[in-house]
């Protein structure tokens, strides 16, 4: 059964205990406010702006009404801000997970010799999923520490306990993030999707778990039983790929037939997903493996073959198409990185145990998941595919390698690599359209109990004086006033990304002092109603550092109908980036980002050879930077969200 969100696992606690995520000062977050949109808007929208605020903030006003209710609720509460952070960026969201929520992580691409390989991948790969999933079980795993700033503090592991036993349960208006017990027997099964069937694969037999050349029988078991086509069922998987709201209406359909109440509980209680996919018939690349993990190629390739309600959902292609594909809500992307950085290393460290050992005799077959139709879910089924296909045709991906320099370079001239890399994804917009836009780059708070993210605005007024020098001022300016604002920018990038991680972000106070507005039946006050709150929270550049220390890397779509995901991976030698827009918007396209990108990057190195000395004392907190900042998590697609 589900327990509190709030239980910890079974097993051994950590020793040590962590502190609160702390309220920030009301009158230092409504300032910080002010100037990263001072720059953003025009004049009088942001005098009306600062009007709003100043009124907020005064004293015995609204503001303070409202900071005074959340202290409160930090002294009564394991986390004040978890709860309206997670309903606010996943649960009350409504669009559809792929693309637009449930990023995904593209492992190397695999030559298997034949169908066979594939399975044994696979065979493998589960096993590997089970050994780490009995770290988590027995509380084995290592204690993760930050790096950089305030190196040497230990970090919430919440999020691990998270990766195998939750469930995102749609709902009307809001979903629901349902959680198993840690080791309940509910959870002895994984869901192995093939040819968009549905089998249940026991992990105990006769009360001895499967070992792996027992896990391989039975994968092709599944096979056979997939191909055949007169048991076949509907393919179901399609609505999971909806809208949250039309998924929940449908499965309120599917729900009335006992048999298909049945089968979703089966499904809602798995450990994972394992996907086995046909050959897509795409050329395996980059950017196509990276489309395959984010929405299958659609309801024509393998984008019914996916139960995208699932945290972990593993995907092994017959073509060598491999990789996870995540529900975002109940953990960050350095755990994922974490768990398949794991998943990688044992399936290269350890040696497949196919052959070494005698298999369960008689194991029974996987069961094949059964489903009731009538005319009106198969109508549901219908609108389901069309829709998942408008979402293929209009993503526009583009996986670059910039392989002129990488993160070694970046550190040569003391200056940290993200916040580099942040700078270089302003300038590179701004050449595009001639303006910056509010920015969002994830920072981890895993340094306070129950901890998520937090945002970095990286589009600073610092960032804007240099991305002109760069580009309107060019000519105008000596290459040592360049220097000068580029190391400003670096400065100032760095000062918020140290803010943001220590709990003194303004994201996450105002959406705590507007949620709590609501609480106390306020009428909602006049700052989050204002044009200039709600555009600062449409984050057209939406973006997040995910490094990895094995050939393996993230993507995700992004999160406004004109803007552009971009996901980075720097590398000591290359900086990988995942760009995605819409076709459909007329204002952005990851090829023009991307070139724009790549000469940026360039003229960037250019003018740090001409001087690698910093300018000012605040380099040395940019080497400082925690690099945990690139949690990977982003706000979700929606051009009427108000929150972050």
């Amino acid at each position: 059964m589900p327990i509190a969100e709030r239980d910890p696992p079974k097993g051994r606690r950590e020793s040590y205990v962590l502190p609160k995520v702390p309220v920030p000062p009301l009158k230092q977050t409504l300032d910080m406010y002010l100037t990263s949109i001072k720059h953003l808007v025009k004049e009088e929208q942001y005098q009306k702006t600062k009007s709003i605020v100043e009124k907020f903030g005064e004293p015995g006003g609204t503001g303070e009404l409202l900071q005074e209710k959340l202290l409160e609720k930090s002294i009564n509460t394991h986390n004040w801000v978890y709860d309206y952070w997670l309903d606010d960026m996943y649960l009350n969201q409504r669009l559809a997970l792929p693309v637009n929520s449930n990023p995904a992580m593209v492992f190397p691409k695999q030559d298997f010799r034949d169908h066979k390989d594939s399975l044994k991948f696979a065979a493998h790969l589960i096993t590997g999923v089970l050994e780490y999933k009995k770290h988590i079980d027995t509380r084995a795993l290592p204690v993760d520490f930050s790096r950089g700033q305030l190196a040497g503090t230990p970090l919430c592991m919440k999020q691990y306990y998270r990766l195998f036993n939750t469930y995102r349960l749609p709902g009307l208006k809001r979903d629901t993030l349902v959680i198993h017990e840690t080791g309940s027997t509910e959870q002895e099964h994984i869901i192995v999707a093939c040819k968009n069937q549905f089998f249940v694969m026991d992990l105990v037999v006769k009360e001895k778990p499967l070992r792996e050349m027992d896990i391989l029988s039975q994968l092709e078991k599944i096979v056979k039983m997939a191909e055949n086509t007169e048991e076949r069922q509907p393919p179901f998987g399609l609505l999971t790929s909806d809208g949250r709201t039309e998924w929940a209406q449908a499965r309120d359909v599917l729900i009335k037939d006992s048999v298909n109440r049945e089968s979703l509980a089966v499904i809602e209680k798995c450990l994972c997903v394992v996907c086995l996919d046909d050959p897509s018939g795409m050329e395996v690349g980059d950017t196509s493996r990276a489309l395959l993990m984010l929405h299958g190629g659609g309801h024509e390739k393998m984008g019914a073959n996916r139960w995208y309600d699932k945290p972990m959902q593993f995907v092994v292609g017959e073509d060598g198409v491999c990789g996870t594909v995540c529900e975002h809500s109940p953990f960050e992307g350095i755990v994922l990185v974490a768990c398949t950085e794991y998943l990688m290393k044992f399936m290269t460290g350890s040696p497949s145990k196919i052959g070494r050992a005698t298999s369960v005799s008689e194991l029974p077959a996987p069961r094949r998941l059964l489903w009731k139709t009538t005319p009106h879910i198969q109508g549901l089924l219908k609108a389901s595919a069309e829709r998942l296909q408008r979402l293929v045709r209009d993503l526009d991906m583009d996986v670059h390698k910039f392989e002129v320099y990488g993160k070694e370079f970046i550190k040569k001239q003391k200056m940290s690599p993200d916040a580099y890399i942040q700078v270089s994804l302003q300038l590179a917009f701004y050449r595009c359209n001639g303006r910056l836009v509010s920015t969002y780059e994830s920072a981890s708070i895993r340094r306070f109990h129950e901890g998520r993210v937090d945002n970095i605005r990286s589009a600073t007024p610092e960032t804007l004086a240099f991305v002109k020098a760069m580009t309107d001022e060019k000519t105008s300016l000596s290459d040592s006033e360049k220097i000068k604002r580029l190391w400003d920018a670096i400065n100032a990038q760095t000062n918020s990304t140290i803010a943001a991680i220590t709990g003194m972000g303004i994201d996450n106070h105002l959406l705590g002092l507007r949620e709590i507005s609501q609480e106390i039946h306020m009428e909602m006050p006049e700052i989050f109603t204002d044009e200039t709150y709600v555009a600062s929270n449409q984050f057209i550049l939406s973006t997040s550092q995910v490094p990895t220390t094995v050939e393996m890397f993230c993507c995700y779509g992004p999160v406004v109908p004109n803007g552009y995901g971009c996901c980075y991976n720097p590398q000591a030698d290359h900086l990988l980036f995942s760009v995605t827009s819409f076709h459909g918007s007329t204002e952005t396209s990851s090829a023009v980002f991307i070139k724009a990108l790549d000469e940026g990057l360039v003229e960037m190195r250019d003018l740090c050879k001409t001087s690698n000395k910093p300018q000012s004392n605040a380099a040395a907190a940019s080497k400082a930077v925690e690099k945990s900042q690139g949690a990977g998590s982003k706000p979700q697609s929606t051009p009427q969200k108000t929150g972050k």
